[in-house]
């Protein structure tokens, strides 16, 4: 970590941060030339994060993407590839670990034009990475049509699993990602349900955006129901991107994240679901969220 500075409430010292330096293997590329940054990218100071596919059937129109996404400007932006492949994983992967201590991985996708919704596209990369190098992988994409794809990310070795709702109140979901909506709450629920029975309690997650117009109530409900299955429920706040149709969203008040992150650490910890047990992945990592401060 880099010697940071001290974090202060007016002219009251709260906390010293620091800054994890720039990772050693984004000074390398690799062997057919593409810089590694990329293909993955450090999330936090010991998580490798990459999106395997850096396009998405939902961001094709804009009348379908979700309104918050940001998936095109990297890739337009010319600092990440459309496709990374397994090869080019695996190497990443091993460079990161040797190298930069990194502790465990995440690869999201963008969702192709098949019907297992990027399961396919997960399960050859984390072969390939697993056969490289021993890190725990979270695999995170929209719930697939044939629930028989979770046997075979497992298998493949990818360790948890995210499938993430983001918006939990349907109209609401129809308002803000018209495509992504096509998939109903009841179908991720029913994937859900049958991924724990893979994966196991606590290693299938689900990422919650708070502040994009869910009530605290309809959050909380939806966790409650998410929790009974064994699945975490990662709420975040939002945070509005440059570029998108909701970059001048403003961001959830701290008032309204501490009354709704309160009461659900109570209930993570109560139903035995905390992110310290997850293997890998956005809740082990909590960057984006407080959550796990209200789990104890």
């Amino acid at each position: 970590m880099i010697d940071g500075a001290t974090l202060k409430r007016g002219s009251i010292p709260i906390a010293t941060i620091g800054f994890p330096k720039a990772p050693r293997f984004y000074a390398l590329q690799t062997f057919d030339g593409v810089p590694y940054s990329h293909i993955a990218t450090l999330h936090g100071a010991d998580v490798l994060a990459t999106t395997v596919l850096q396009t998405c059937i939902r961001y094709e129109s804009r009348k379908k993407a979700c309104k918050f996404c940001a998936i095109g400007q990297s890739l337009a932006a010319g600092r990440t590839i459309a496709h990374k492949t397994p090869e080019q994983l695996a190497e990443v992967a091993r460079a990161a670990v040797l190298l930069d201590g990194v502790k465990h991985m995440v690869m999201t996708t963008g969702t192709p034009h098949t019907s297992d919704r990027g399961a396919a596209v997960l399960t050859e990369s984390a072969f390939a990475i697993k056969a490289a190098v021993n890190i725990p992988i979270q695999g995170q994409c929209e719930p697939p049509d044939d629930d028989r794809w979770f046997e075979r990310m497992r298998a493949a070795g990818i360790d948890t699993l995210g499938m993430h709702l983001e918006v939990v109140t349907p109209a609401l979901r129809e308002q803000i990602m018209p495509g992504k909506a096509q998939v109903p709450v009841l179908r991720y629920m029913q994937a859900f349900r049958a991924a724990v029975g893979v994966f196991g309690r606590g290693q299938v997650s689900t990422y919650i955006l708070a502040g994009l117009g869910d009530t605290k109530e309809a959050i909380l409900s939806t966790c409650e129901q998410l929790l009974a299955l064994g699945v975490y429920p990662f709420v975040v706040p939002f945070v509005p991107i440059s570029g998108t149709p909701l970059e001048d969203h403003a961001a959830p008040s701290p008032a309204f994240m501490t009354d709704l992150l309160q009461p659900l650490g109570a209930m993570v910890a109560a139903a035995g679901l905390l992110s310290s047990d997850i293997k890998a992945g956005c809740g082990k990592c909590g960057a984006c969220s407080s959550l796990s401060v209200y789990e104890s």
